[in-house]
């Protein structure tokens, strides 16, 4: 596990400091928020060019584990948001809406990296990536319709709009850039020179992003320092009772150790730069919604280390 993202965490928090620091100078108070979206959007590309839809065929090479995966994921999981956000958030409705976007997308980066602590299959845990990315796109605004719909006020055609602008627009561009750069340097080349910088990149503009949110936001943060409380419960409820739901559904279909921990994580970690992506585009004037967004990472990240760690324990004790 690197160091970028070992201490994800505390980089997201320091560039929320810093971007409510420079919000305080009002130049940079008005003209942040145009930077953005460009910037997520820019991050996005570099998340698409490492995602090798071609290969989305892999997946099914163990239907036990994807089909159980994706039941879990896009099934169970939209059950448990809508149960836990109308328990903890129903009163809140921007962060309610942040809470489902942030819950129901599946990670398509950092899950990988836990799975390696945890001595699991990551080879399967990539297989099923493309697959998860496709169908987060897809069904993201029903459920947000279905789930959240009620309780603040959605406009189809925004929503439409900002999952087009915020994700279609860079996995086209992304899937022309990998295609070209394959045919004219080949794979080899592709794989050694530009995913790293693009793995790497793609950290640098969640964070412009996220300095940039909170320096043109951060006094919505300001005044409202409770979210991070509200949020806390039924994060981490989602966080207990998924990884219990992974460890029984995973013995009870006789999953080896490495392919139960890869489950584990694949249907634990969440996508939030995905999810901001299209608030920010959808949701314009929902500061909440964005928050919410941001503030889950801080929650999921030590959680997600923690049970890597705690599934670990459980493999080393069964050998």
């Amino acid at each position: 596990m690197d160091s970028v993202n070992k201490f994800q965490s505390l980089i997201i928090l320091i560039m929320v400091v810093l971007g409510i620091v420079l919000g305080q100078i009002y130049v940079v108070q008005v003209y942040s928020e145009y930077v953005i979206m460009p910037a997520l959007m820019i991050m996005l590309f570099l998340v698409f060019i490492q995602i090798p839809l071609k290969d989305i065929k892999d997946s099914f090479k163990n239907i036990k584990f994807t089909v159980t995966s994706i039941l879990i994921n896009f099934i169970w999981t939209p059950i448990i948001v809508f149960i836990l956000g109308k328990i903890f958030l129903n009163n809140s409705p921007e962060l309610l809406i942040g809470f489902i976007m942030l819950m129901v997308t599946p990670c398509t980066d950092w899950y990988l990296i836990f799975t390696g602590i945890a001595k699991g299959n990551v080879a399967l845990g990539a297989s099923i990536l493309p697959l998860n990315f496709i169908l987060q796109v897809l069904l993201l605004p029903i459920y947000v319709l279905l789930i959240g719909g009620s309780s603040v006020r959605i406009n189809m055609v925004n929503l439409t709009e900002g999952v087009v602008i915020s994700l279609f627009i860079p996995l086209l561009l992304a899937t022309v850039f990998r295609k070209v750069i394959n045919n004219k340097n080949g794979l080899k080349y592709f794989e050694n020179k530009i995913l790293p910088k693009a793995c790497d990149y793609q950290g640098y503009f969640l964070n412009l992003a996220i300095v940039s949110m909170f320096a043109s936001q951060g006094k919505i943060l300001l005044r409202n320092p409770q979210v991070l409380l509200k949020l806390l419960l039924p994060v981490l409820l989602f966080f207990a009772i998924n990884l219990i739901i992974g460890q029984v559904i995973g013995r009870k279909i006789k999953l080896c150790r490495e392919d139960n921990v890869a489950l584990n994580l694949v249907t634990l970690a969440r996508n939030s730069p995905i999810a901001l992506a299209i608030a920010v585009s959808a949701f314009p004037n929902e500061p909440l919604i964005y928050l919410a967004l941001i503030i889950g990472p801080l929650i999921e990240l030590p959680v997600l280390f923690l049970i890597s760690k705690i599934l670990l324990n459980i493999n080393n004790r069964n050998t």
